[in-house]
């Protein structure tokens, strides 16, 4: 893995902003090197069966997801997160056991590239094709500092996890 940084190559807005994200990202994974296949898997957490490296993982690819290609390009919700009900609000945590750690890393980063792409080809002050919550529609900046904030929160989540599941700390 390259090495992290979270000083863009230049001071403009939009590199700021991806560098930002991409360190987040970088994050993530870093804290996911090494661990083993059952401890990937595990949920160390008593009240919170859905904590697994594999689960955070795949939360934030669906995430990414969400905001990105259904909130943003307005494309239609699939995958996971569209099978979510009261019972089950995130399958994408629950299916996530099932999958390697390997693989959803993958995915998560192959995802990444597409969404460099996508910032890189769109204003900041574009409009997201469909509505939050209020009816108003977030651009691509608030977009982008969003996930800026859930990856890191959840990296959080990230550190507790692996320190529980093996011990071992930092990333």
């Amino acid at each position: 893995m390259p090495r992290r940084t979270d000083t863009p190559p230049t001071w403009d807005e939009r590199t700021q902003l991806a560098t930002f994200l991409d360190y987040a990202r970088d994050t993530a994974r870093a804290k996911c090197e090494g661990v083993s296949a059952a401890d990937a898997r595990r949920a160390p957490l008593p009240d919170s069966p859905l904590m697994t490296l594999c689960g955070l993982i795949s939360h934030l690819r669906w995430v990414e997801y969400y905001w990105f290609q259904v909130m943003f390009l307005g494309e239609e919700l699939a995958g996971p997160l569209s099978e979510a009900t009261d019972d089950d609000p995130d399958p994408e945590m629950r299916k996530a056991v099932d999958v390697p750690l390997p693989q959803l890393l993958a995915e998560y980063e192959e995802q990444s590239a597409r969404y460099r792409r996508l910032v890189a080809d769109h204003e900041l002050d574009t409009a997201a094709k469909r509505p939050i919550s209020d009816g108003r529609h977030v651009d691509l900046r608030w977009v982008i500092l969003h996930l800026i904030e859930e990856t890191s929160r959840h990296n959080g989540h990230l550190d507790v996890v692996r320190e529980l599941v093996d011990g071992r700390t930092g990333a």
